[in-house]
């Protein structure tokens, strides 16, 4: 059973659920006394209080370490994606991986990385080229872009509006966001535009206020900002040119 903490509705996360046929089970519709082992990927048990009841028995994440208690734990922060080190547990394993999880693995790669552009060390780019010949390279196009839901363009033109600019950082509160992914793709959004170096992104989803910070990884770490910013009111904190609290 494969399960996710978050409602699925970024366009190309919809996109790449539909076109690679992933059966996916929101965590609240789990019954946690089924399962025998509970194993968690991209992610710790302390990242999300919906972890809390379960017993996880395996951790594999890219992410700092913050998880003492786990039986087992293959955890590599210097990895820029989580699924460049699945990828060497199939090429480990010497199993040929089915197309489509090999398209799913080269998006993970190419999402956590940027393209290469943000951490990333030799490992994930000896996965990407292990696991590139065994991909659909349409469906990763495909899937790469769709970026946008119709509803979502109402936001660009308030965040157009409602932008404060000074000294090359762009700051901007949206106020109740259908999903916190709308400030993901505003923060990306105005880093492209040249003399932005900080862009940092508010909203209000679920009673909750969703930042997110993106550098030109020219600078201070974004992630020691947000957690040093933010560390004390909830949870904080993410890599040198991207990170949220």
């Amino acid at each position: 059973t494969i399960s996710n903490i978050n409602v699925i509705d970024r366009p190309d996360n919809c996109a790449m659920v539909e076109l690679l046929g992933v059966n996916l089970t929101h965590i609240k519709d789990l019954d946690e006394t089924r399962f025998n082992w509970v194993v968690m990927v991209d992610s710790q048990p302390s990242h999300n209080a919906l972890f809390e009841k379960f017993a996880v028995d395996l951790v594999i994440d890219h992410h700092p370490d913050t998880c003492s208690k786990v039986p087992f734990q293959d955890i590599r922060p210097k990895y820029g994606a989580t699924a460049s080190m699945m990828t060497e547990y199939l090429k480990a394993a010497k199993i040929k991986p089915a197309t489509k999880l090999a398209t799913a693995l080269i998006l993970g790669i190419k999402t956590d990385t940027s393209d290469f552009e943000q951490q990333t060390i030799i490992e994930d780019i000896r996965a990407f080229q292990f696991i590139f010949r065994h991909a659909n390279k349409h469906l990763i196009r495909k899937i790469e872009q769709s970026e946008l839901r119709a509803d979502y363009l109402k936001y660009f033109k308030k965040a157009l509006e409602n932008k404060k600019m000074h000294k090359g950082k762009v700051f901007l509160f949206l106020g109740p966001v259908v999903n916190p992914d709308v400030c993901v793709i505003l923060a990306d959004f105005f880093l492209k535009v040249i003399t932005v170096k900080w862009s940092i992104v508010a909203g209000i989803h679920q009673k909750k206020l969703i930042i997110i910070f993106r550098n030109d990884g020219l600078r201070k770490s974004a992630g020691k900002v947000a957690e040093q910013g933010f560390a004390g009111l909830g949870s904080a904190g993410g890599h040198k040119s991207m990170a949220c609290a």
